[in-house]
This record gives structure tokens, C-alpha cells and sequence, in this order.
């Protein structure tokens, strides 16, 4: 007898008939001779909901008690579940975070889980009960109730699974798998039937949406394997395995991209130690994520370029912390665009294949596509170009990589 570990997203729970729906599919798998623990986020727009309501209370409000009105979302889903759950004479419990309990360290609104207990879960499941357990919250040493931020609930129920050595941890969503390409715009893009963990972290990071990367990691960590399928389709979906569980591994499995991203060049920045320090210290310390770093060659010795992305959102705030350090560092002029996308080809297999680089570049070259900026890890090429050739770009590298479906 399996252990499966359920997780519906918040358009998964959308509605009354959403529930229902979801009840069955739980059925489904009870049925099918396994055990099931259900995770469920709040219904779709609720948790924005109550997120306004602090923010019209107050503008700075207390991180415990801005989660205990943020986490009540969960609370009612897991209350309708099982309600839909006994509609069709499947024996259920709601569990809240505190009860199980799902412990968390004390970054209220950003909290991470230190452990979960079990024995409660595994008692309902071993009765034939299915356990259903709001994602998205815990409680702190202290006894407050704590969430885990935005996407919380991938990570709730990939935790879980790893707590209770699940067989399978399912996310349903609104997408039926994880595809070579934003099937929106690629249209021959096609589904994957296996993706490895890095791969996924990797896609995660880089601009995909199916999954959360802290969900990710933790499945990484301690071999939880996920299946990402539809709620609305009854279709098999994509598995995201250890690498040595994928027999034949194509050089590039997908590509991503990201508009949230901005370009900042900094020019005749002073060239000599201490001074990126200086310039990407303050940054930090406001909390502004940097990602690709492009340092030009001094051709004095004296002065040179410096070009980095940051998130679109935080460009113009990362443009006043500059200005600020202007006194203190030399700096030129500091030029913001907004207008950039980051574009990346992902593959595990790229550790054992030449050239992969050098057919992006060629493909984006024949393409009249200037590159910006170039980052590489050791599975990711990821390059920086004008949005204005998002798509093509993302077709052309497609079919130049041979990722295009028959």
C-alpha cells in the first residue's frame, strides 16, 4: 500500500464545484488501494483578499499577527474538503499546522519548516481516514501561528511527503506537466515526461511557474518524487526524479525566460580592488537580488564598465542606492533599462556535450538577436536580449535544439 501526498492549488479549490471535483480525484487514489494525505492551498483570490485587509488596518502591521489572518485561507479549504470528502462516503479529518504540528522557525511571513510530526497523519491514514492539512502555515518555538510565504504550499506538501517517506507527492495545478517551452508562445513545444530535480530547480529559478523552488530543493534533498498534473485533465503528467532515474537524458531538456529583469550599467567605474564590494554591499543591504554580473576589460587600467540585472520592480530603488554611493565610489554615468528579457537553455546533459553554447549563440546571431549579457552554471546557458525578440528567440532556439514535437 502506497503512500500518495496530494497538493491542490488555489485554482485548483477555486469554487464549491472546484472542491467537489478535487474530492474525487482524492477518492480516485484511496481507491486505487493507497493511503492519501491531502495539502490544499486557499481558494484562488482569497489570500490577496485577506492580505488587503492588513494593509488597509495598518501599513507596518505585526508579522505574527498579519500570518494569523493571512493563514485563516487555508483553514476554511481544508474545512470544505473534507465536508466534499464525506458528501461521497470517504472518511476525513482537517488538521490545522498547529495541531499536527508543523514546526517552522520564528521569520513570520517568510518561515521555513524545521520538522513536521507524523504520528497523527499516519493514524488517519492507517484507519483508512485521509488526513487534509492546510499548506502554507505552521506554528513557531513560541507557539504563534506562521506562514511560509508566498508558494508556501509546494513546499508544505513536499514536506510532508518527505516526513511521512511518501511514495509520490502530487501537485495538481492548472497545467497539465512541465513543457520544453511556454507552450503559449512555442507551439510545438512539447510535455516532458521525466525532468530531473536540478533541471527543475534550474527551470524553477529561471522564470517557469510550475513549481516553487524551495518545493524543489526539498524534493532534491531527500528524494521526494513529484508528479506535476492537472486538476481539469485526466492525463498523465510530468515526474521530477533523480537524474539516475531518467535512463536516456536529451542535451537540452527546456527553455525559460523571464521578463522580471532589469539592466543597470555603470560606466567608468574605477578598476581596482574593493570597489564591486562597495557598489553590490549597499544593494544587498537592500535587499535587491543581483544576477548577471558583466565586468568589461580596462583598456587604461584606470576605468571600466559594469553591467548587472536586478528584478524590474526593485530598478528604480536600486538606481537611488547608486546614487547614493556616487560620493564615495566613482562611477559615470547610470544607465537603467527595463526593456530585457533573460532567455536560458537548460539540460543535465550539457555536462557531457560541447557546443551547446555555441548553438545558442549561432541560432541567436542568424536571428539578428544581440546578446547582452552571458551567465552560465554548469547545466544552464542563460543569455540577456531586448524583450522585443522574446518569441522569436524562444522559437528559434527551440527547433535549433530539436526540442520541437513532431
Amino acid at each position: 500500500m502506497a503512500i500518495i501526498v496530494q497538493k491542490f492549488g488555489g485554482t485548483s479549490v477555486g469554487d464549491i464545484e472546484r472542491i467537489r471535483n478535487v474530492a474525487t480525484k482524492v477518492k480516485r487514489e484511496l481507491d486505487n488501494g493507497n493511503q492519501v494525505a491531502v495539502v490544499v492551498s486557499a481558494m484562488a483570490g482569497m489570500t490577496d483578499q485577506l492580505v488587503g485587509y492588513t494593509r488597509e488596518m495598518s501599513n507596518r502591521p505585526d508579522p505574527r499577527e498579519y500570518d494569523v489572518v493571512v493563514s485563516t485561507g487555508e483553514q476554511i479549504t481544508i474545512g470544505l474538503l473534507c465536508m466534499a470528502l464525506h458528501n461521497i462516503d470517504v472518511p476525513a479529518r482537517s488538521w490545522t499546522g498547529w495541531q499536527l504540528p508543523v514546526r517552522t522557525d520564528d521569520a513570520h511571513a517568510k518561515a521555513r519548516i524545521q520538522d513536521i510530526g507524523t504520528e497523527k497523519v499516519l493514524a488517519d491514514m492507517a484507519a483508512g481516514r485521509v488526513a487534509v492539512v492546510p499548506g502554507f502555515q505552521g506554528v513557531s518555538d513560541d507557539g504563534r501561528i506562521a506562514t511560509l510565504g508566498r508558494g508556501g504550499s509546494d513546499t508544505s506538501a513536499v514536506a510532508l511527503a518527505a516526513a511521512l517517506h511518501a511514495d509520490r507527492c502530487d501537485i495538481y495545478t492548472d497545467v497539465d506537466g512541465v513543457y520544453t517551452c511556454d507552450p503559449r508562445i512555442v507551439t510545438r513545444a512539447h510535455k516532458l515526461d521525466r525532468i530531473t530535480y536540478e533541471e527543475m530547480l534550474e527551470m524553477a529559478s529561471q522564470g517557469a511557474k510550475v513549481l516553487q523552488t524551495r518545493a524543489v530543493e526539498m524534493g532534491m534533498k531527500h528524494h521526494v518524487r513529484i508528479q506535476v498534473l492537472s486538476s481539469f485533465e485526466d492525463t498523465p503528467g510530468t515526474l521530477v526524479v533523480d537524474e539516475d532515474e531518467i535512463v536516456e537524458q536529451e542535451i537540452v531538456s527546456g527553455i525559460t525566460y523571464s521578463r522580471d529583469e532589469a539592466k543597470i550599467v555603470l560606466s567608468h567605474v574605477a578598476d581596482r580592488p574593493g570597489i564591486a564590494a562597495g557598489i553590490f554591499g549597499p544593494l544587498a543591504e537592500a535587499n535587491i537580488i543581483v544576477d548577471m554580473i558583466v565586468q568589461n576589460v580596462s583598456e587604461d587600467g584606470a576605468t571600466t564598465d559594469l553591467t548587472f540585472t536586478v528584478p524590474r520592480g526593485d530598478m528604480d530603488r536600486a538606481v537611488e542606492v547608486l546614487e547614493q554611493i556616487r560620493g564615495d565610489i566613482e562611477i559615470g554615468d547610470i544607465i537603467s533599462d527595463p526593456g530585457v528579457v533573460k532567455v536560458s537553455v537548460i539540460g543535465v546533459g550539457m555536462r557531457s556535450h560541447a557546443g551547446v553554447a555555441q548553438r545558442m549563440f549561432q541560432t541567436l546571431a542568424d536571428k539578428g538577436i544581440n546578446i547582452q549579457v552571458i551567465s552560465t552554471s554548469e547545466i544552464k546557458i542563460s543569455v540577456l536580449i531586448s524583450e522585443d525578440y522574446t518569441e522569436l528567440a524562444l522559437r528559434a532556439l527551440h527547433s535549433a535544439y530539436g526540442l520541437d514535437a513532431e
